[in-house]
């Protein structure tokens, strides 16, 4: 069995970020956010806000609460990616860590050179495993066949998510781009998202796009759940990795939330 003290550290340690967030209530040129004595003078000295009682605890509370329910799934959402890509490292025993990643290049309207990174990479010819290489071999084609795509030479390139809740389209077009370059690179391009929670038409515009999807769904195959590919494609089994360390995982969130909705 894997190593779970690391694995646990590599999805909760973001969420310390959570605990020491402040909010900025528009003074962006301060590192740190205010905290409750800083807001409660900056709304008292504003006599619209004072006179309609806005500089109060439970006004402060509630915009901490409201950016760090942002900040909360962000850094899941980080967490999700550390885990992955220790996953795929100890399950391919690459012997250099740059192959767990994948990034390109491309231009800025200012003509500027701007480094996109992917969270995670299966680098075929990189894979020790032998086992391991065998069976992403055989689910790359599996894939490509689903997508009905060529198989690619390369391996596949991963973007982690922990959800995917939003429409946004200017994150929907820079995927649908990612996607375009891996294939052009020689890579299936796979989100890997670990909630259930994803809108279907956005699957089915990444996946007429040619971009695989996995989601986190307990049953299904390894081309449509995440649990099912890390189970039987990567030898690990992260659903039971959650359901064993469920106790302890809630223990973390339920103090990070208590820390953000608290006006201290």
């Amino acid at each position: 069995m894997a190593d779970d003290e690391l694995y646990l550290n590599k999805f909760l340690n973001p969420l310390n970020v959570c605990k020491r967030y402040q909010p900025k209530l528009g003074q962006g040129n301060k590192q740190q956010g205010l905290n409750l004595t800083q807001f409660l003078s900056l709304y008292g000295a504003d006599p619209f806000y004072s006179w309609i009682g806005l500089d109060s605890d439970l006004m402060y509370a509630a915009h901490k609460a409201a950016g760090g329910m942002t900040s909360i799934y962000r850094q899941i959402g980080r967490g999700c990616e550390n885990l992955f890509r220790q996953i795929l490292i100890d399950s391919t025993g690459y012997e250099d860590l740059k192959y767990s990643t994948w990034s390109y290049t491309t231009k800025t309207k200012a003509n500027k050179d701007k480094v996109l990174t992917l969270d995670g990479r299966l680098e075929l010819a990189a894979i020790q495993n032998s086992d391991i290489k065998a069976k992403v071999t055989q689910w790359i084609v599996d894939y490509s066949r689903f997508l009905n795509v060529p198989v690619p030479a390369n391996g596949a390139v991963f973007e982690v998510r922990q959800g995917y809740k939003s429409k946004d389209s200017k994150r929907q077009n820079a995927d649908i781009d990612n996607v375009a370059v891996a294939w052009a690179n020689g890579y299936l391009p796979v989100f890997a998202i670990f909630s259930s929670q994803i809108d279907a038409d956005l699957v089915l515009r990444y996946r007429n796009s040619r971009g695989g999807v996995i989601i986190g769904n307990v049953s299904g195959s390894s081309t449509t759940s995440l649990f099912v590919f890390c189970k039987e494609v990567l030898d690990y089994d992260l659903a039971d990795f959650f359901q064993r360390n469920s106790e302890l995982i809630k223990k973390e969130m339920l103090t990070t939330l208590e820390i953000l909705l608290s006006a201290k």
